[in-house]
């Protein structure tokens, strides 16, 4: 069984790592690293996987390596650890932003196996979609795979370019959709719906039609038209929505997403 490590214990590797545990990775064969010893000693006590203040000491032995740290952050972590890292190891990054060779230039090498790999914030949840882009041989795909499966989906792209659009996209669109529920909680509190009522049947709504459109195999403007009587009242919202130029808004602020996650990288 392959030992990872986590440079970094914020949310998306606590994700990542409990991902790991439930599907029947050893907490032994885990090791966490963070500055933080109170955040650590909660890790520890709460999912028995191995903590550790240095970096060095965390990915000694490591087969999988993961840096879960800010992109801001990359920099300093990747410049004292690079000694540290062998070619048979499988390093994933998680940061956005900072692309394979930004990487290798901080690292100072290129000869290591390195994986990009874009989640999103539903994998704290274990329904998370991750997308990957790396050059390495199989076995390394393999590895990172195996890591970001544990948490949700994945997918991989050839070309590391497209990774902005997976941002956008996928990285970015939890709050799309969190938006539109928030946004329905103002709707309907403007009609008077009671809070407690409002508030179940938003969750449940948006439950049910993320299930119809993952196990359907019906298109999503297929699904959208099967509730689309004529003339009736999803009609009348929709043709509002169209006549207040939503298409417009959500087209033009996914660009912005993919144009904000190039800059990024300047």
């Amino acid at each position: 069984m392959q030992t990872i490590a986590f440079i970094g214990g914020g949310n998306m590797a606590e994700a990542l790592f409990s991902g790991l545990l439930k599907s029947g990775h050893p907490a032994d064969k885990i090791a966490v690293s963070d500055p933080l010893p109170a955040r650590l000693e909660l890790l520890s006590r709460t999912y028995g996987v191995k903590t550790h203040t240095s970096n060095k000491v965390a990915v000694s032995g490591a087969d999988v390596v993961v840096f879960s740290v800010k992109p801001q952050q990359m920099k300093a972590v990747l410049t004292e650890m690079t000694a540290f890292f062998s070619a048979d190891m499988t390093l994933i990054s998680i940061a956005a932003g900072v692309d394979t060779a930004a990487i290798k230039t901080m690292l100072g090498r290129d000869d290591l196996a390195l994986v990009r790999a874009m989640p999103n914030t539903p994998a704290m949840v274990g329904a998370g979609m991750s997308v990957l882009f790396s050059d390495a041989d199989d076995n390394h795909k393999q590895r990172a795979a195996y890591v970001m499966d544990a948490c949700g989906e994945t997918a991989w792209v050839d070309q590391e370019p497209l990774l902005h659009a997976v941002t956008a996209i996928s990285g970015s669109g939890p709050a799309y959709f969190f938006l539109l529920a928030e946004l329905m909680y103002g709707a309907a509190e403007n009609l008077k719906l009671p809070t407690e009522i409002a508030e179940k049947i938003i969750r449940q709504t948006a439950y049910g039609a993320g299930m119809m459109l993952k196990q359907s195999e019906k298109t999503a403007a297929q699904l959208r038209t099967q509730v689309t009587s004529p003339n009736g009242t999803t009609q009348a919202a929709l043709d509002k929505m169209y006549e207040m130029n939503i298409h417009e808004a959500v087209r033009q602020g996914v660009v912005a997403a993919a144009k904000r996650s190039k800059d990024m990288m300047r």
